[in-house]
């Protein structure tokens, strides 16, 4: 469920830099019932191309092109690793190793569609991760991808044993809810039950450094969203 609308971090007559709400596809999946950013974008400019993309329930940056060239171009400084892409994520447990790169190759799961594993079989894929707060239960990180894999961040981190939090498909996938912090949590008069303070996967897109076709360099950064900065902030709370 989409709450907020894409904010537009950048935009030229060759790009639009954007940031993307948790709950919206980047581009249309193969059963097309649901609308998608690049649909949005289609029908405001007519002509998008897409230059890389966010899981549904990831938020933060993602970049569209607005003319061939500049899609080649793009597509081409992501490919070849020029683009710096730095994520925020939140995960269950405290990583013992404070600063680490995960260098393992990750492959789709031939069995079940749409999950990705680490398997020899698969494309090298590296992500370096930094612990930037400790909560106990929890920790907030940053990630540096220098791959761009499906899923890459949620493999690797449920691969070290600290999967990215509500994630249905690499960890438990349970909301978090105040209340399983917080001793004395009461619910109050109006609710019947609790809301959950995170109910969606704990992974935002925060920085993307680039150059582009005319030598400008970018550096675009996307604060995190409301309801994951609500949970660092209760988890600050009760540190």
């Amino acid at each position: 469920m989409v709450k907020t609308s894409p904010e537009i971090l950048i935009e030229n007559d060759h790009f639009i830099v954007l940031n993307k709400p948790s709950g919206l596809l980047s581009i249309p999946d193969r059963e097309g019932k649901e609308i998608s950013l690049k649909q949005m974008l289609q029908e405001k400019y007519g002509q998008i191309f897409t230059v890389h993309r966010l899981d549904r329930d990831t938020s933060g940056i993602i970049v569209f092109a607005k003319d061939e060239d500049t899609h080649k171009y793009l597509s081409q400084a992501f490919e070849e690793r020029t683009v710096e892409k730095y994520y925020l994520g939140i995960v269950n447990g405290v990583p013992p190793e404070k600063k680490m790169t995960i260098d393992e190759p990750i492959a789709e799961n031939t069995t079940k569609r749409g999950v990705m594993l680490i398997h020899q079989r698969g494309k090298q894929s590296i992500t370096d991760y930094e612990v930037l707060e400790e909560f106990g239960k929890f920790s907030l990180l940053r990630f540096r991808i220098h791959t761009g894999r499906t899923h890459q961040i949620r493999v690797h981190m449920q691969h070290v044993g600290h999967p990215i939090v509500v994630d249905p498909l690499y960890g438990d996938g349970s909301p978090i809810l105040v209340s399983s912090f917080k001793k004395k949590y009461n619910l109050s008069k109006s609710e019947e039950e609790e809301r959950p303070i995170l109910g969606r996967l704990g992974l935002h897109a925060e920085k993307l450094l680039f150059q582009d076709a005319q030598g400008n360099s970018h550096t675009v950064e996307a604060p995190l969203h409301k309801d994951m900065r609500a949970l660092v902030q209760q988890l600050r709370k009760r540190k």
